[in-house]
């Protein structure tokens, strides 16, 4: 069983994929993509569809890293950039049966990898290019609104049904095992993030709770086509608790001002779900894979995975940046960040004065 989706796609190498197709050369409402069963599709359009979405909230994660201090020039600038000398060649690698991750055996069902350590990484290194906020580590820079920060992973939630089990590519067995394990996972992380909240800290918050549900399904991504439900308890509950750790003491080490905690969130519970992968994809733990299945062979693909991942996207990123900022400006001026971007930089507030 393979847990890549294919890619429809024709031409192109281990790294890089083809320009057969170059702005949806060929593709129309008759041309099919392939599934994982031989001899069935699903038309293509759609599939071009499903799979922007995957770019569009990576390059959305990236943002959450420098929010608050970034032009939104620069941002767009960069974001086609890291689209595509970033994202482009690790979904290939990832997801094409001719890229170098794929032909190694490589297992990210819905993005641990592609989505989630590049954006994590990235949004990492950007955060650390542009510098802190005005006040970081002095003043208390606090949610927006709590209400609306439930509200929001709440919905995530809902979307994130649609990412994994939608990335079997047919309503099957597999996309009923992805829902199942995403919905699993997911309250295990808010039930871990939350108990190691109330034993260090003598509470568990709203917030942590959001932030426990996020963990956990980035922790799942790559692992919910193939691993049991027990799997899935065990990998969303390590997830909430890689989460409380990357967002507390690590981000306290790195002393980086990741505002929306991408890598303490998406880049460590990726990188621990994509390990947790190869051991729950195990038959012995309830996983879906072969009988000729090694965990030992596994862990080491999936950690070259990890590896390519980190170095690619934070290359790309340190380079793009670093272009970027010969030709503009990377962060607003402190009055303008004071001010606040939806008024210094477009002319509108939230809500009526």
């Amino acid at each position: 069983m393979r847990t890549a989706i294919r890619s429809p796609s024709t031409g192109g190498g281990a790294l890089i994929g083809g320009l057969g197709k170059t702005m949806l050369s060929g593709v129309g409402p008759d041309s099919i993509a392939p599934t994982f069963t031989d001899g069935v599709g699903v038309p293509e359009l759609l599939y071009v569809a499903f799979q922007g979405a995957f770019a569009a909230i990576s390059a959305a994660l990236v943002v959450g890293g420098v929010a608050e201090r970034a032009r939104i020039s620069a941002l767009l600038a960069f974001a086609a950039l890291w689209f595509t000398f970033a994202y482009l060649p690790l979904a290939h690698m990832v997801w094409s049966p001719n890229g170098w991750l794929f032909g190694h055996g490589a297992l990210d069902f819905a993005g641990g990898t592609v989505v989630h350590i590049n954006a994590g990484i990235a949004g990492l290194v950007a955060a650390r290019r542009l510098g802190p906020r005005l006040g970081y580590g002095r003043e208390r820079l606090s949610p927006h609104s709590l209400p609306l920060t439930l509200a929001g992973a709440a919905l995530l939630w809902v979307g994130w049904f649609g990412f994994n089990a939608g990335s079997a590519l047919e309503a099957n067995g597999t996309a009923a095992l992805a829902f199942l394990n995403t919905l699993v996972a997911g309250a295990a992380g808010v039930l871990a993030w939350c108990a190691i909240e109330a034993a260090r800290r003598g509470h568990a918050s709203m917030l942590g709770a959001a932030s426990g549900l996020v963990s956990a399904l980035v922790a799942i991504t790559p692992a919910c086509g193939t691993v049991g439900v027990g799997g899935a308890l065990l990998t969303g509950a390590a997830g909430g608790l890689a989460g409380f750790w990357g967002v507390g003491a690590l981000k306290h080490r790195l002393r980086i001002d990741d505002t929306l905690d991408v890598f303490g969130i998406h880049g460590v519970c990726g990188i621990v779900g994509a390990l947790l992968t190869a051991v729950f994809s195990a038959p012995v733990l309830g996983g879906a894979m072969g009988a000729n299945y090694s965990m030992v062979r596994q862990l080491g693909v999936q950690a070259v995975g990890i590896v390519a991942t980190l170095l690619l996207s934070g290359l790309v990123t340190a380079a793009s940046l670093a272009l970027l900022a010969r030709v503009m400006p990377l962060r607003l001026e402190a009055d303008d960040e004071r001010e606040g971007l939806d008024i210094a930089t477009h002319g509108e507030s939230a809500y009526a004065p």
